[in-house]
């Protein structure tokens, strides 16, 4: 129980509804038992009434009306209150079940980028999903039944054995019996369920992986090979599901030959005890009939919440390991920091932890605030891990960045990214039309804004095109769209957003160079006293910048502006003249 620990702040929040909750089951229940009560006093008036020690026939039928009328009652008002406590208890489950939800998605949104790097994103959507459900179950049913089967034991048994000890004693035999064998069921259950869950999330995962590489696979024409993966693997979790509904088969059947054992004892012995005039009314056996039918439930319940408290413990362990992560960046200032964007790297290194690889080495340059610097290297030699660096994707282990003459880490993270308009190298766009994935950089924008942006992102033209224009949903990543126009939707985004620092990394790689060269206008405009990063394998998108520095597998091994650079021997030169080649001969 030492996972469930963690809830234990939902209980405090929501602890009226949980008193209220309680206090409604235990009315209901009470009231539940004067129905038996009530049977077994009818039956005896008209036992009465055979033997002939009642001879008025009226005098049976108003007591029986007022027997009728007084269960009628009573069951009604049991209902009540059984409503008001799944209202109390049930949605209680359910509130604590969507901030369960909001507060692992919270941690998703603080954990760094190395914990998206070791874990698959099918799983990491299960545990948000499949495993707070689980857990909700501790919090609604399991609570729920609990309180009844409680009640039911401290009422009804004592009143039992104080009618009949000898009946009762019988009465109850089986139960232990059911409640034993349904635990065991029950963890037979919870393992298969717990296999049923791990391919759930492999499924899940193959799916979401097939999903976004859809075009590669039809591009490499391998839908037949997925299939057969896809294949294998749902075999699989039907072969660990049909296993799982074997024994959850068993569940019902199981309590219902335990109910008819219970009830055959007390016709039996009830029956004989009557004969022998043991029990003085028949109305008894009716009576303890009814009970046993009551308790039969509760008691098979235990060993389901005893499965449904296990299962929910091993969900939260799950989850408990993401929550007790702590982010390897983390906000360690509460104050506002105001950004300029003088940017300085001293002997900066820094080596990722998935695949040990060293991706910059005493890197140094500086920035001056609404300066550009130009980034050139091979495929790998560590632009795109500086870019990171300066939104503080990942922290340092070697060196010091400061922003603005301050270590970063003496920045407010907040400030610090709300400050930065990044485009990444790979364009990514969500499920939305054009026009919220631009906003997405300012929420607040009016249109004209966003079409402003469109325009010097050069890609407004395009979305006139469409159809819906701005209100093209552009599918999942964006994949109804070209790569150069999914490029300069995000260079819109991160211009409308109007940043102290603009950072684009190779971003202009899908457009051709005539649009390259348009956009590229366009952003010297727009990054005037802005600080400016272009990452780039291209000297055109860096040939205008105030510094340019060449990185080859992590180091700097050129620097200087592109006047300089492109007349010194080595890296930058070959490639201008390479490039510039190519340009005549196209």
């Amino acid at each position: 129980m030492k996972a469930l620990r963690y809830l234990n702040k939902f209980f405090y929040k929501y602890k009226y509804r949980l008193i209220i909750g309680i206090i409604c089951t235990i009315i209901a229940r009470i009231l539940s038992l004067f129905t038996p009560r009530l049977i077994g006093k009818s039956l005896n008036v008209v036992e009465k009434y055979i033997d002939g020690d009642i001879s008025d026939i009226e005098v049976v039928k108003n007591e029986l009306l007022i027997n009728i009328l007084m269960i009628l009652g009573a069951v009604l008002l049991s209902g009540a209150f059984t409503f008001l406590m799944r209202q109390m208890i049930i949605v209680m489950s359910r509130l604590i079940e969507f901030d369960l939800k909001n507060e692992i998605f919270e941690q998703y949104e603080r954990l760094s980028l190395n914990f998206y790097k070791k874990n698959r994103t099918g799983d990491l959507m299960n545990r948000i999903s499949e495993d707070v459900s689980k857990v909700r179950m501790y919090f609604g049913p399991a609570i729920m039944y609990s309180i009844n089967i409680i009640t039911l034991f401290v009422i009804v048994i004592p009143y039992m054995v104080q009618i009949d000890a000898t009946l009762s004693l019988y009465t109850l035999l089986p139960l232990p019996v059911l409640s034993v064998s349904i635990y065991i069921l029950s963890k037979v259950i919870n393992e298969r369920s717990k296999i049923v869950l791990e391919y759930l999330s492999k499924l899940t995962t193959f799916t979401q992986e097939f999903f976004s590489g859809v075009n590669v696979i039809k591009a490499y024409s391998i839908e037949k090979h997925s299939f057969n993966d896809f294949d294998i693997l749902a075999n699989e979790s039907k072969e660990k599901n049909i296993s799982l509904y074997k024994a959850q088969a068993l569940f019902f059947p199981l309590m219902i030959l335990l109910i008819g054992a219970s009830n055959i004892l007390v016709i039996y012995v009830g029956g004989m005890r009557y004969i022998n005039g043991q029990i003085k009314s028949f109305g008894v056996i009716a009576e303890f009939i009814i009970y046993v039918n009551m308790l039969t439930w509760p008691v098979a319940v235990i060993g389901w919440v005893t499965s449904m408290v296990q299962q929910a413990e091993a969900s939260q362990k799950r989850i408990n390991e993401f929550l007790n992560v702590v982010p390897e960046v983390q906000n360690q200032i509460d104050k506002e920091s105001i950004i300029e964007g003088k940017i300085e790297f001293k002997n900066v290194s820094i080596t990722y932890d998935d695949t040990n690889i060293t991706a910059l080495k005493n890197i140094s340059f500086i920035i001056d605030k609404g300066k550009t610097l130009a980034i050139l290297g091979k495929t790998g030699s560590g632009k795109s891990t500086i870019a990171d660096l300066i939104s503080r994707l990942y922290d340092i282990e070697k060196g010091e960045i400061l922003i603005d003459n301050i270590p970063i880490k003496d920045l407010n993270l907040t400030n610090l990214r709300k400050s930065i308009g990044f485009v990444p190298q790979e364009a990514f766009l969500f499920s939305d039309t054009i026009r919220n994935n631009i906003k997405f950089g300012n929420e607040d924008a009016v249109d004209k804004i966003i079409k402003n942006a469109a325009n010097k992102a050069h890609i407004h033209y395009n979305i006139e095109e469409f159809t819906n224009s701005y209100d093209t949903f552009v599918g999942e990543r964006g994949v109804t769209l070209s790569g150069g126009q999914k490029q300069r939707i995000s260079i819109a985004r991160a211009i409308i957003k109007e940043p102290q620092i603009l950072i684009f990394d190779d971003c202009l790689s899908a457009v051709d160079t005539e649009t390259e060269e348009i956009i590229l206008n366009n952003l010297n405009s727009i990054s005037k006293n802005k600080t400016t990063i272009i990452i780039s394998h291209r000297v055109s998108s860096t040939k205008n910048a105030d510094f340019i520095i060449v990185l080859n597998e992590g180091e700097i091994i050129q620097k200087g502006t592109h006047n300089e650079l492109s007349n010194q021997a080595g890296f930058y030169q070959d490639l201008y003249n390479q490039q510039l080649t190519e340009q005549i001969t196209d």
